[in-house]
């Protein structure tokens, strides 16, 4: 934005939050990097109160950037800026509205996504397109390498939407519209009855968060102590194993684990114990107490 001309008059970013096991408040990426670049940083924890709208009257910036801010912007504030508030969306609208659109883009297959320059309204991410830049998902993708990509492709398209303002406005369709639900936890997961081509997808759309786990037996010995691991990359084996039912292990050699599904097979790759480091699936197995037929979940 400074190369490109432009003056960051104000940014602004959530609280500092509870992070990592000390749950120590932490300021937030954007706080960061505001801070080396000694921008004038605010953190307020609401844009409805009068105080946070007076403070962004007074600065009399002509436009808001806005990038997953996470907090509700009201009219009142989309009104402030000459130019109102500008959103850089990471997905092609008006599919994917909503908080999660990069990881939902993988988990459903699409074969691509990309930038939206939307002028916002008081909707969820229903504003008029100002600009799009499309950017394609390949196999391999997680939402990790996805979000990398989105991040510098919407910093180009934004700068290249100023340079070009005002740009014609293109107002969304209802048809074709998907809702990007937030990421939980409790989705980390796997039900082996799916194909295996959409457990594959999901793997890549929760890494690095929340990753997705597969619990073993409880009746496993002691010493074993795995109750459950984490798993980081998989591929696809098509050609079923019709002896065993979804969920159980249909193939294991001293380098290779597959899981029966509902449809197809998954080849383990890079998986990861509790309280450890991602490691390749032969590191695993050469400790591992899971067996051929072991029902897992």
């Amino acid at each position: 934005m400074f190369t490109a001309g432009h003056d960051s008059a104000l940014v602004l970013t959530q609280p500092d939050k509870p992070a990592n096991r000390g749950l120590r408040l932490t300021a937030s990426a954007v706080a960061d990097v505001a801070t080396v670049l000694n921008l004038r940083l605010e953190k307020p924890a609401s844009l409805k109160n009068s105080d946070a709208q007076t403070m962004l009257r007074d600065v009399g910036a002509d436009a808001m950037i806005v990038a997953a801010y996470g907090l509700i912007l009201p009219q009142i504030v989309l009104d402030i800026p000459r130019l109102g508030c500008i959103n850089i969306h990471g997905s092609i609208l008006p599919r994917w509205r909503g908080a999660a659109p990069v990881q939902r883009s993988i988990e459903a297959g699409d074969r691509q996504t990309g930038i939206t320059i939307m002028q916002m309204d008081a909707g969820l991410d229903t504003g008029a397109m100002l600009q799009i830049s499309r950017l394609p998902i390949t196999p391999d993708d997680t939402s990790a390498t996805l979000f990398a990509k989105l991040t510098l492709l919407g910093a180009e398209a934004i700068v290249q939407a100023l340079a070009a303002y005002p740009l014609p406005a293109i107002a969304q369709t209802e048809s074709g519209t998907t809702y990007a639900k937030k990421i939980l936890k409790a989705e980390a997961a796997l039900d082996f009855t799916q194909s295996a081509v959409v457990l594959e997808r999901k793997i890549r759309a929760f890494d690095p968060f929340p990753g997705c786990e597969i619990a073993v037996p409880a009746n496993l010995p002691a010493h074993a102590n795995l109750a459950a691991f984490k798993l980081w990359r998989a591929h696809v084996e098509t050609q079923a194993a019709s002896d065993f039912e979804p969920g159980q292990v249909c193939k294991l050699t001293t380098t290779e684990l597959q899981i029966q599904c509902g449809e197809g097979c998954l080849s383990l790759n890079t998986v990861q114990k509790a309280g450890g480091k991602r490691i390749p699936i032969a590191q695993f197995l050469q400790q591992s107490p899971l067996q051929l037929g072991m029902q897992l979940r």
